[in-house]
């Protein structure tokens, strides 16, 4: 009988047998389920990405556009980006008084920030690691007046600093180192509760002061932590308007109260407005790009441990 070279794999014993495919797919499903749900999870969150960053961005390309506008183009009904652009409205806002303004706002904003960073390092430092009587409602009462808006302050802050002397710029540093006190004093309590107390044992039997062990070795362990509280307290300090335009006068006025002058009774001068309004954003925002790091690893590694 013939007998073939190469015998055929009999019809009864299959290569792979309908269970072992069934127990592939199976396997297979759920993973493919996943990986699906992982891009559709991924795109969703790029949309809301996109959508948010349109929503911030857009603002300040119709000022920005506005600015380099004439006054016809921008009144003419026919909003548009693309225009022949002016800089007529920029000339219009430095030939006035604004660089009076921007010095102001820049004195107020730094000697605010910097008083501000000292007191509430000092006081974060002593809520965390001192034990006094009145150390909870000290620290509690510190949060809550971060809840009371500025506008509340305002009259209580113009009775009792206008009999003093202290309106005008000294008033406006004053009212901004006490509403930006609780913020940092918060912020920098998280970070200082994460220093190990051995560390400052330690450095005390080498025979490290208090003032050397603050400042040599505290501060440095606190940089993320003063830039975050920097930033914020430079930004309320340079946009803030209703004390400003209570506590100032005509020599002491701050930008935010500058830019409110170009909204008069005979009308807006909307691309003078626009063209102002970039100009007191963009230190800010530059600011804020630069420090976009430190803000970050500030909030998230201070405030939300803490």
């Amino acid at each position: 009988m013939h007998q073939p070279l190469f015998s055929q794999p009999r019809a009864s014993q299959p290569l792979v047998t309908q269970s072992r495919v069934s127990h592939v797919l199976a396997a297979a499903a759920p993973a493919a389920a996943e990986s699906g749900a992982d891009r559709g999870g991924q795109g969703l969150r790029f949309g809301v990405l996109v959508l948010l960053a349109a929503l911030s961005v857009l603002p300040i390309l119709v000022m920005l556009s506005t600015s380099l506008k004439t006054q016809r183009q921008i009144l003419g009904g026919d909003f548009s980006f693309f225009v022949m652009p002016t800089f007529d409205n920029y000339r219009g806002v430095l030939e006035g008084r604004f660089l009076g303004y921007l010095g102001n706002s820049v004195i107020v904003s730094i000697s605010a920030t910097l008083l501000t960073l000292i007191f509430g390092t000092m006081c974060a430092y002593a809520i965390s690691r001192f034990r006094f009587a009145g150390r909870s409602p000290i620290a509690i009462g510190t949060l809550l007046l971060r809840t009371v808006p500025p506008a509340v302050l305002a009259i209580p802050a113009y009775f009792i600093l206008t009999p003093l002397h202290l309106d005008g710029l000294t008033g406006l540093v004053i009212s901004y180192v006490a509403l930006n006190l609780p913020f940092t004093i918060w912020l920098l309590y998280g970070f200082i509760e994460q220093v190990p107390t051995e560390l400052e044992e330690a450095a005390t039997v080498d025979g490290c002061g208090p003032y050397r062990l603050f400042f040599t070795l505290i501060l440095p362990l606190l940089k993320p932590g003063l830039a975050a509280a920097a930033i914020f307290t430079f930004r309320i300090g340079w946009n803030e308007l209703v004390l400003a335009s209570i506590l100032t006068n005509r020599t002491s006025r701050t930008l935010p109260y500058g830019v409110y002058l170009f909204i008069t009774d005979v009308g807006i001068d909307w691309g003078q407005l626009m063209a102002a309004g970039m100009l007191v954003a963009l230190p800010p925002l530059i600011f804020t790009f630069i420090a976009a790091r430190q803000i970050i690893t500030g909030l998230t590694a201070g405030a939300v441990k803490g």
